[in-house]
């Protein structure tokens, strides 16, 4: 860092030594030549510092363009020969092709720069065929690990983009001092060198970056823009942004939700009672997906396995739970009535009243 202020500090001396020698201002007037040559440079200086945070395909895009504008103008200006180069509205008329040609190619070089990526570049020359669509993959569903389990399954098809600012923020969490976070990040890590190894599925590392927007979910939100791709993740936060932004995305809780097996009132199942439900004479059992299942009557059967008739499903923000009713030998030919009122209330909770669970008994 201090050979680089040298070297700025030399070149504004240089500049202005240039200056008081040349006298490009005012022959004669020291003070107003190298203070010209000064401001100048420090201009440049000042340019130099800006452009330091500039993507660097930005900045070849900026100067393929302005080689472009100044071409357009040079054959412009050599086109028009014929023109009185004695009138000032001519000679006008040239400067301004010679300075607003260049201009315009440097501006609309540098926006349109993020063409010369890698990625761009190679879907440009490809031959015609389907148009590549994009999986941008985000920190939380790299750390969840379920994406990998899915892209085995041949279920995730097209690319998979992992952003350079979110392999940033991994390895940030990676050597985070708390050791969860670290464990967090490590394992997100092993995630991606797993999808990276799958045979069959096209990994993309995307350098594509956002100086100006500092919120890694905003960024990831302009990146499925550009790439007219998805985002996947299972952060609830981002999912609503981006679906508010125009943006598409693949929700892998929802996802799982979705693959949850369907269970109607009056069905029967065989579960094990796990533990005490929180209202009387209730037992709790889990599906293997996790979800759920409370059950009537079977306090006393807790650490057994039961057959039990579903009497209602709920499904919440939280996921799915089912009620239902011990089923002992004699209530095999029993009708069962659904706890309607339960239901239309919205309750979320896992256990339920003996009314609701057992369907008004």
């Amino acid at each position: 860092m201090a050979w680089f202020i040298l070297a700025r500090a030399l070149f504004v001396a240089a500049v202005g030594y240039t200056a008081y020698q040349l006298e490009p201002v005012a022959a004669g007037n020291v003070a107003q030549n190298v203070a010209f040559g000064i401001v100048l440079a420090a201009l440049i200086v000042l340019l130099e510092v800006r452009l330091k945070t500039a993507p660097v395909t930005h900045m070849i895009g900026a100067l393929i363009g302005g080689a472009i504008g100044l071409g357009a103008a040079k054959v412009l200006g050599d086109a028009m020969y014929w023109a009185n180069l004695g009138d000032g509205r001519v000679v006008f008329l040239h400067g301004l092709i010679l300075l607003a040609l260049p201009y315009l190619g440097l501006v609309i070089g540098a926006r349109k720069g993020e063409w010369l990526e890698p990625e761009n570049l190679v879907a440009i020359f490809r031959a015609a065929g389907p148009r590549r669509r994009y999986k941008i993959l985000d920190t939380s569903v790299i750390i969840d690990g379920r994406i990998a389990d899915i892209c085995e399954t041949g279920f995730m098809d097209g690319t998979l983009v992992i952003p350079q600012f979110v392999l940033k923020e991994l390895q940030l969490v990676a050597d985070s001092s708390d050791s969860m976070k670290r464990n967090r990040g490590r394992r997100g890590l092993d995630i991606l060198q797993k999808i990276q190894k799958m045979s069959g599925l096209d990994v993309l590392i995307s350098d594509m970056d956002f100086p100006d927007v500092r919120e890694v979910d905003l960024k990831l939100i302009e990146l499925a823009r550009t790439l007219q791709g998805k985002i996947v993740t299972n952060d609830f936060n981002l999912n609503k942004v981006a679906q508010l932004r125009g943006v598409d995305v693949l929700n892998i809780n929802e996802l799982a939700n979705a693959l949850k097996p369907v269970v109607l009132p009056g069905e029967l199942m065989k579960v094990f009672i796990l533990k005490e439900g929180k209202e009387y004479n209730q037992g709790v059992a889990y599906l293997d997906d996790g979800t759920m299942v409370v059950v009537d009557n079977a306090r006393k059967s807790i650490g057994k396995t039961i057959d039990v008739v579903v009497t209602s499903v709920l499904q919440t923000t939280a996921g799915k739970m089912i009620f239902g009713r011990f089923l002992d030998h004699g209530a095999v030919g029993q009708v069962v009535t659904p706890p309607a009122a339960a239901v239309a209330e919205g309750r979320a909770r896992p256990a339920a009243p003996p009314t609701a669970a057992a369907g008004g008994k």
